[in-house]
């Protein structure tokens, strides 16, 4: 057996024991991590250490770090009420506002984890409060920043127009653009149905004048109910049990000099990241040391919230996948898939493999890889170039919703207020359903229905 499918075969066995078994994936990643990469590929422990993803580590916890100090002065809670204002109070409009803001921040130039980061924290909080799904708020987040990661000005829109205009193929930065957002939307109308959207109350919900602590209540719910399946926790009662019933109704308490120290900190994040391009993660942290400093008693307990056995699975997931791209894994398989000299076939897989590595890695990195590689049959004339290479660039970003993927994994990091093993496994089936189902329709649609 070749190194390569040795290695894809300990992937699979680890996925295998971390079900059956409850161990967390992370540590057993870092010892496969550990015992391919010396005894398989003769790596030194540097260069296992290089697939580390540092970055990740240092955004899922500062986010973390960040959001429970504005939970534990209740800065969160004024910015849910404040949202839900903004719909009139009409819950089911909620996962569309995100959806919205979401496609709008990676639309103008920010990076999609950096609007993530932004977004999923008080999405989250939102859907705790408001009985929402948490799958399905959290998958209307990550849908939401890849609908507009493609637009002309964007991160990824530039790098992937950049990858186009360096191979010398036609270029279509509109079709590239409104490919991703089509996609996307059409992905989160099916979410939105699928996941108990269609039951939320559509207008101003009554107040339940016996419910103290709403969101320590329907965390509960979730942890119970709504995190582990589709229906959306309409059923369950919060406090004294109204059937449309949401929190408390009672509007939070006025901003305190905390607060305010909070929300300054979070707009120093948005436009820190969004307007100078500066790593969230290093943002987010550098905002919670301060805020710790002006209001430790807020901080105290923040250490402990952060998501630490999240923290640790996608990190060592993560270091395995960078051990399969130092000993030539990922290369292997696109070489073999190039091979068949099929170009329909040939388009389709490559479409799968940039779905099922970005999943798990870089949708960056994926999209700068395969495109070089779809060159020389794209180059022939036989597939629409714009087509492919749009089929490419979405299937690579449309399944980061997988919790191994930046993005999945800061919606996971910020659920708190629901089981966290309950939605990694949801995050886990819907990612697997989506990388299975999207490159096909993708390439259907953009490759077959559009002939060269």
């Amino acid at each position: 057996m070749s190194p390569e499918l040795l290695s894809v075969l300990v992937l699979i066995v680890a996925f295998g024991v971390a079900t059956a078994l409850s161990v967390n994936m992370g540590m057993l990643m870092l010892a496969a991590a550990f015992l391919v990469g010396t005894a398989v590929a003769g790596l030194s422990a540097e260069e296992i250490f290089a697939g580390f993803p540092g970055d990740m580590f240092v955004v899922l916890v500062g986010v973390t770090y960040l959001f429970a100090i504005a939970r534990a002065n209740g800065t969160t809670e004024w910015l849910v009420h404040r949202a839900v204002g903004l719909v009139g109070g009409r819950i089911a409009f909620i996962p569309w506002v995100v959806f919205g803001i979401g496609a709008l921040l990676t639309a103008i130039g920010a990076v999609s984890p950096a609007a993530c980061a932004i977004v999923a924290p008080i999405a989250m909080s939102m859907a705790a409060r408001y009985r929402i799904n948490p799958l399905l708020m959290g998958a209307m987040v990550v849908h939401g920043t890849q609908a507009g990661s493609f637009s002309p000005i964007s991160v990824y829109g530039t790098i992937a127009n950049g990858v186009v205009a360096e191979s010398g193929l036609p270029m279509g930065p509109v079709v590239l653009f409104l490919g991703a957002l089509v996609v996307n939307t059409a992905i989160a109308v099916i979410v939105f149905a699928t996941f108990g959207g269609l039951r939320l109350p559509r207008s101003a919900p009554a107040a339940a004048a016996t419910s103290a602590s709403p969101v320590r209540s329907v965390a509960t719910v979730g942890a119970a109910g709504s995190a582990g399946g589709s229906d959306s926790g309409a059923d369950a009662t919060v406090g004294s049990g109204a059937d449309a019933t949401v929190g408390s109704g009672a509007e939070p308490a006025s901003l305190s000099r905390e607060r305010v120290l909070t929300l300054a900190g979070l707009v120093a994040l948005v436009v820190s990241t969004l307007g100078f391009d500066l790593d969230v993660g290093l943002v987010a942290v550098t905002v919670a040391v301060l805020l710790s400093i002006a209001s430790p008693g807020s901080a105290r307990n923040a250490p402990a919230e952060v998501a630490w056995p999240t923290v640790l699975l996608i990190c060592g997931v993560l270091t395995y996948v960078g051990v399969l791209k130092r000993m030539g894994t990922i290369e292997y398989a696109g070489d073999s898939v190039a091979a068949i000299g099929i170009p329909l076939v040939v388009a389709l897989l490559l479409c799968y493999i940039g779905g099922l590595v970005s999943a798990f890695a870089s949708s960056v990195g994926i999209m700068g890889a395969l495109i070089p590689l779809a060159v020389p049959f794209l180059q022939q004339g036989e597939i629409a170039a714009v087509g492919m290479i749009t089929a490419l660039a979405v299937s690579a970003t449309v399944v980061d919703v997988s919790p191994f993927s930046t993005n999945g994994a800061i919606v996971l990091a910020n659920s708190g207020g629901f089981d966290r093993e309950a939605l990694f496994r949801k995050l886990l089936i819907y990612g697997a359903v989506v990388v299975a189902a999207a490159p096909l329709l993708i390439w259907f649609v953009f490759v077959v229905a559009n002939p060269a």
